[in-house]
C-alpha cells in the first residue's frame, strides 16, 4: 500500500543494478532533509500522522519511527550525516534502536573521529576556485573575500586557506576586528607585486562585537541559514579602505559534484566496516578515523559537542592566519 508509511512500497531495494553508480555519483541516492523527526513543525507533521497530533507543535514522532523500524524488519540503521543527524540517531539509540552512524560533513567537525565524508572534496573545491580567482583579483588589483561554509568550525577556512596560499583567514571560532584585518590584507596588497590581497571567511565567523549573519526561520534543529557575513566584511574592508572588493561566497559551489580520491577511499573504508558491524550484531557505534588508522568509538562521543578548530596550535588569532609548525610527528590532518 503505498499510503501506507510503513509498507514496502516505501522501500528502495539496494540491488546491484541500484547501487552500481553510486561511487561515481555526486550528491546523495539518498537524498538529504534537515527533518528532525524529534521536533517536527505542523506545517511540515506527515499527512499520514496529523490525524494523530493536535496542537500546534513542534511534534514528536519518534515513537512512529521507532515502529515504522519494527514493523519495515529493519536490524539495524545506519545514519549518515553531520551534527544534527547524527543527535537523533543517538536519541534512537538511546531509544534501544541498534545504530551505526557514519560521519559526514563538510564542516569536519564530528567529535571521536578526525575525518568525515566531504571534507576534502569541500576543500579540494575551496583551492580550485580560489586559484581561478586570483586571475581576477590579480588584473583588477582588487581585495578578494571568499566565504566558505562553516557553522561551528572554521576548519573549512583555515585549510583551505592554508593550502592556497590565502593572505588571511577568518574562522567561527575567533571573532574578528574588520579594522585590524583591513589593516592587514592592505599591507598584504602593497607587498605583492600582483597588487592583490586575499581571505577566506567562515559562514559562521562574528566580528569582535558579536554580530552573526543569519537568515530565514529556524529549522528543525534550531540552526537558522548563514550567510553573509563576508559580504559584510568586504563593505567594512570598502569603507575603510576605499578599494574595490571583489565578494565570492561558494557556498554550495564546495559540495557539488562528484567526491575527490580521498573521499572515495574514506566512504568505501567506512561503508565496509559499517557492514562488518552491521552482520557482527554490533551497533552503538560510530565508523572513526583517528591517527591515520581506522576504528570505531562510541556513538555516545556526540555527546561532547561539536569537534572546533584547536585555536592555540593552529590559528594565529593576532595576524588571522594558519599557524602550522612542527609538522614532523603530527597526524595527517594535524591534530
Amino acid at each position: 500500500d503505498a499510503s501506507d508509511p510503513a509498507s514496502a512500497a516505501q522501500v528502495l531495494k539496494l540491488d546491484p543494478a541500484f547501487v552500481r553508480t553510486i561511487d561515481r555519483t555526486g550528491g546523495t541516492v539518498l537524498h538529504t532533509s534537515r527533518t528532525n523527526p524529534g521536533r517536527v513543525s505542523s506545517d511540515q507533521a506527515p499527512a499520514a500522522l496529523r490525524d494523530q497530533v493536535t496542537g500546534e507543535g513542534p511534534f514528536d514522532f519518534t515513537d512512529h519511527v521507532l515502529r515504522t523500524i519494527e514493523q519495515l524488519g529493519i536490524h539495524a540503521l545506519v545514519p549518515i550525516g553531520g551534527d544534527d543527524t547524527l543527535s537523533y540517531a543517538l536519541r534512537l539509540h538511546d531509544e534501544g534502536m541498534p545504530v551505526i552512524a557514519i560521519p559526514k560533513t563538510m564542516d569536519n567537525d564530528v567529535h571521536g573521529t578526525d575525518y568525515c565524508i566531504g571534507f576534502s572534496t569541500a576543500v579540494t573545491r575551496g583551492v580550485q576556485f580560489i586559484h581561478n580567482l586570483r586571475t581576477s583579483a590579480g588584473s583588477h588589483e582588487r581585495l578578494a573575500v571568499i566565504e566558505l561554509f562553516g557553522r561551528y568550525s572554521g576548519e573549512t577556512s583555515l585549510v583551505t586557506a592554508y593550502l592556497a596560499g590565502v593572505d588571511r583567514a577568518v574562522i567561527s571560532e575567533v571573532p574578528f576586528d574588520p579594522n585590524r584585518l583591513s589593516d592587514l590584507l592592505v599591507a598584504d596588497k602593497r607587498s605583492n607585486p600582483s597588487r592583490y590581497a586575499m581571505v577566506t571567511i567562515s559562514e559562521g565567523a562574528t566580528v569582535a562585537s558579536g554580530e552573526l549573519m543569519v537568515t530565514g526561520d529556524a529549522d528543525a534543529y534550531g540552526h537558522r541559514k548563514l550567510g553573509g557575513i563576508g559580504q559584510l566584511l568586504g563593505e567594512a574592508l570598502h569603507e575603510r579602505t576605499g578599494e574595490d572588493i571583489i565578494y565570492q561566497q561558494l557556498a554550495y559551489l564546495m559540495r557539488s559534484g562528484s567526491p575527490d580520491s580521498l573521499d572515495l577511499m574514506v566512504a568505501m573504508n567506512f561503508a565496509v566496516m559499517a557492514a562488518d558491524l552491521a552482520l557482527e550484531r554490533e551497533s552503538g557505534r560510530m565508523v572513526s578515523l583517528r591517527n591515520g588508522t581506522y576504528t570505531t568509538v562510541p556513538i555516545t562521543a556526540m555527546r561532547e559537542g561539536v569537534k572546533r578548530v584547536d585555536v592555540d596550535e593552529l590559528y594565529d588569532a593576532e595576524e588571522y592566519r594558519p599557524k602550522v609548525r612542527h609538522v614532523l610527528g603530527k597526524p595527517m590532518f594535524l591534530y
